[in-house]
């Protein structure tokens, strides 16, 4: 499904580089010229707002601190050319999730764009308690992974990462997501470890084992075709 992203800034030619460059890897882009159009714009299909902090009439710190008090949890990349220490902790105090100094590289805005969206993804709860591919199944409110009926007895990080995969599925996912997810950012384990519980997985999924695909150079996923 294509992700969709509003873009809000008063400089008409920056919303449309923005515009042609995010539409070019693939996002649906709606534009604002203004907070105040910006707002009656959202709606819940935008994955993201790249949003301008100096604009006349409401500044974007303010259209981000409105969102958060209506409980709307979009993510949120400010552009802004003010990009002191004060105004970085003003940004992300006022609900934003990433910030991005003027001028900036298009390479770095969609690399920090599609950054946050699969932070978001993959923080997100699984939306049904139950997954299936034909003979696997995986039970989320009990924590149980079957095969053709019979319990596989899993490790909790081996039954994260195959839910992880899953969840995704078939987007890959490099082992710094998965370790990132799995085993948090604050705990220090190697690259090596993924490949050591993908090892272990793949044996107990059995004739299933060949659905979890290593992508020589990017990671891993669950090839369901």
């Amino acid at each position: 499904m294509e992700e969709r992203i509003l873009v809000v800034d008063d400089e008409k030619d920056i919303r449309d580089i923005l515009q042609y460059n995010l539409e070019k890897e693939g996002f649906i882009v709606d534009v604002a010229s203004s907070a105040e159009e910006a707002e009656s714009k959202l709606v819940e299909a935008h994955r993201l707002i790249l949003l301008d902090v100096m604009m006349e009439g409401i500044s974007g710190f303010t259209l981000a601190e409105r969102l958060r008090k209506k409980e709307n949890h979009v993510p949120i990349i400010f552009l802004t050319a003010k990009n002191g220490e004060n105004d970085v902790l003003t940004g992300f105090s006022s609900g934003g999730d990433d910030y991005i100094a003027k001028p900036f590289s298009m390479k770095e805005v969609i690399a920090r764009v599609k950054a946050l969206l699969r932070r978001v993804q993959l923080a997100a709860p699984p939306s049904e308690e139950r997954w299936r591919f034909q003979g696997l199944e995986i039970d989320l409110p009990t924590n149980r992974v079957t095969v053709e009926g019979k319990e596989v007895s899993l490790t909790k990080k081996e039954f994260e990462i195959l839910t992880l995969l899953a969840r995704v599925a078939p987007n890959v996912l490099t082992r710094v997501d998965i370790l990132d997810s799995v085993w948090g950012e604050h705990e220090y384990v190697l690259d090596r470890t993924v490949d050591v519980h993908i090892t272990r997985l793949r044996k107990k999924l059995g004739k299933y084992a060949h659905l979890i695909v290593n992508r020589s150079g990017f990671g891993y996923y669950l090839n369901l075709k």
